[in-house]
């Protein structure tokens, strides 16, 4: 804007300067021309004067310089002239000058030379004796005067052009300078040109329009962002090309980045070839959905369209963590398997000793033992029935169970009264110690875990060995531990004892009568009463379990 300024202002001035200096040369040079007309009708009076007294006499002593006087006789015939001779010029009497004289007693003309660029005056006067006096004077010319005057013109106008332009700059600058130092901000508070107060006011309301808009657009996002970082899916926006626009806080933790990631291109943030054919399968307009494995985690993936005048604008990618899903829907399946393993066992025994029996191919002699057999395996198959039942209700959370004050000392005096008989036929010995520790919890929830840990430490124990439960109270947690001497877990199978129907050494697991639930009954009672479990055990060492149960 202010090389706009400067050019116009520049220009303008410039224009302004030739046709000032035009119209002055061309006003002084009608003053110089009417000076010499003056000038020389005066040198003609003079001359006409000195020749009506001292003739030809005068002519020949006058000395002129600037003009030409010739002496010219009544029938045009010249009789003197200062510059030429008179015997070779021609006569005079049509010229205008002379006939203007002859006829009013004054004339004159003028006569313009292309070649020489010059302007010749003629001026004449009638003597009473009937002859005439011209006297002529050579002026330049207009065109003539101006070359005359060209170098000193040039620098008049190098001169005024300098000035102009450093006027011009100036000027501009101080015209721009306001309207440079405008506050925006608060258009209402320039003290500047009137004429841009509409535009100012107009600046004025589109900022109380954009600051509402802002402040609408604003609270919208904060909306959006506490609705979508408060998800625990992950959800982020993609542009038409695959850049990320916007990504919440699970998103980016499933994907491995965080903020930084807006902006960039989603492969940049995870470049596998599942969630490139994903997009590129939405970025067609299809909806698309994919399994993403990541190491222990399974990620699926929903990628939709957005569509904007049936053209593909944009994508959402939504992500969810499947993980503990899957392990899930894995534990169904193989807790399936299992039961349908574990029931199928006893039933064919069962099964297969009616059969013997039906057809009377057992003998009197030998009839109690099959006897004895279906009933053991019935009675396993009622164990094995209820530790599901029991194991299946634990997982839906025991919601419906009360709770109340528990003593776990005193649980633990009562399901060791209840195994006495038990330990003393396989020869261990069961005790109980510790200190009062009162908890809130489900009574039955608590006999089950001090019951299946007892009962394991006696079924895997030696002879002569010892079950020791132990209760102590501390700082916030209530702590049982149940310690054996018995024949120990290797390190291996440690981290999956706890996991439903696993056992360590089958063959021994079914001749003792375990059905691989007891520490999964365990661990969910446990987790229903936020406690933790941990296992200590060595081979041929023993084994010890401990149940910390929060307490207030």
């Amino acid at each position: 804007m202010t090389k706009r300024i400067f050019r116009s202002i520049f220009l303008v001035a410039l224009v302004i300067v030739l046709a000032a200096t035009v119209l002055i040369m061309s006003i002084l040079y009608g003053y110089f021309n009417e000076e010499t007309h003056q000038q020389l009708r005066a040198q003609t009076d003079l001359a006409a004067q000195a020749v009506a007294v001292q003739g030809e006499t005068y002519l020949q002593r006058v000395t002129t310089e600037n003009y030409r006087i010739t002496w010219i006789a009544a029938d045009g015939t010249v009789l003197y002239d200062t510059d030429a001779n008179t015997s070779q010029m021609e006569n005079h009497l049509d010229r205008e000058e002379v006939q203007e004289a002859l006829a009013s007693g004054y004339g004159a003309s003028e006569h313009y030379s292309d070649t020489l660029m010059t302007r010749m005056l003629y001026a004449a006067e009638l003597l009473p004796d009937g002859t005439i006096v011209r006297v002529s004077s050579a002026q330049q010319s207009l065109v003539s005067f101006i070359v005359r005057m060209l170098q000193p013109l040039i620098l008049m106008l190098v001169a005024a052009g300098v000035l102009s332009g450093l006027l011009a700059s100036r000027l501009s600058k101080k015209i721009v300078k306001p309207l440079n130092e405008l506050n925006l901000d608060a258009p209402l508070e320039n003290d500047t040109y009137e004429e841009i107060a509409p535009l100012l006011g107009r600046i004025e309301h589109q900022h109380r329009q954009i600051a509402e808009q802002m402040q609408r657009l604003q609270q919208k996002q904060d909306e959006f962002t506490a609705v979508t970082g408060s998800m625990s899916e992950g959800l982020a926006l993609l542009n038409a090309g695959g850049v990320v626009l916007s990504i919440n806080q699970s998103a980016a933790r499933l994907l491995g980045t965080d903020q930084s990631a807006v902006g960039r291109d989603i492969l940049t943030v995870n470049r596998s070839l599942t969630v490139q054919d994903l997009l590129l399968k939405a970025q067609s307009g299809e909806h698309a959905e994919a399994v993403l494995p990541d190491g222990d985690s399974e990620y699926q993936l929903v990628a939709s369209p957005v569509l904007s005048a049936g053209q593909v604008s944009g994508v959402v990618l939504l992500i969810f963590d499947i993980t503990e899903k899957s392990r899930a829907e894995q534990m169904r399946r193989e807790f399936t398997a299992n039961v349908s393993h574990e029931l199928k066992t006893p039933l064919h025994s069962i099964s297969g000793c009616a059969e013997i029996i039906k057809n009377g191919l057992v003998k009197e002699a030998d009839l109690p033992q099959f006897i004895d057999q279906i009933y053991n395996e019935a009675q396993r198959l009622i164990t094995l029935v209820d530790d599901i039942i029991r194991l299946s209700r634990l997982d839906e959370g025991g919601g419906d169970m009360a709770r109340e004050s528990v003593d776990l000392l005193q649980s633990a005096r009562d399901v060791t009264e209840q195994l006495a008989a038990y330990a003393q036929r396989q020869q261990v010995q069961l005790s109980c110690q510790g200190d009062s520790a009162v908890i809130s919890a489900v009574p039955r929830l608590v006999s089950e875990i001090l019951f299946n840990l007892c009962d394991n430490g006696i079924k895997y124990n030696v002879p002569g060995g010892s079950v020791t439960v132990t209760v102590s109270k501390r700082p916030h947690e209530a702590v049982l531990q149940v310690r054996d001497t018995g024949i120990g877990i290797p390190k291996e199978h440690q981290n999956r004892v706890f996991e439903r129907f696993y056992r360590v050494d089958k063959s021994h697991s079914k001749e003792i009568g375990g059905t691989g639930l007891g520490l999964s009954i365990v661990k969910h009672a446990a987790l229903i009463h936020g406690a933790t479990v941990e296992l200590d055990s060595a081979p041929n060492k023993g084994t010890t379990v401990t149940v910390r149960f929060p307490c207030s």
